[in-house]
């Protein structure tokens, strides 16, 4: 069954305008916080960015703390899915089945199927049992 939504639009995974404006003002700008957090990367320490930029190291490390970091070991991951791909995993749910177990689920389900198709094709590319004992009669 073929979905039929549409994709993310431009901008779907930025951060909320009204998110933006709660967040307290950093004293550097979006650019600047950016070459801040670059350059943290590459190992330079908070006093030798402010030095760089000629702010305050408060203004720094106010940048770095809006960082993000990998978590090494994630349980969980966000799948960018239509809407119509969500309703479809909403209506295969069980009960007060929690998505994630829908979901998984869904895919152990379709893996299941995807290996009996691949046993089933081939004992039809495989000559049957009768077609090697009596060759041509079934044909």
């Amino acid at each position: 069954m073929p979905f039929k939504g549409k994709p993310p639009g431009h901008g779907s995974g930025d951060i909320s305008h009204r998110t933006q404006e709660l967040r307290p003002a950093i004293g550097l700008t979006a650019s600047a916080a950016a070459r801040a957090r670059a350059l943290r990367r590459r190992g330079l320490a908070p006093a030798e960015i402010a030095e760089r930029f000629g702010v305050s190291i408060e203004a720094v490390e106010k940048a770095l703390l809006q960082m993000r970091s990998p978590r090494p070991e994630s349980t969980r991951g966000t799948l960018n899915i239509t809407l119509a791909a969500h309703r479809f995993v909403l209506a295969e749910r069980q009960d007060e089945e929690p998505l994630w177990q829908t979901f998984d689920r869904l895919v152990d389900e379709l893996l299941r199927l995807r290996a009996s198709a691949a046993v089933a094709k081939r004992k039809r590319s495989d000559p049957s049992e009768a077609e090697r004992l009596l060759p041509g009669l079934l044909g």
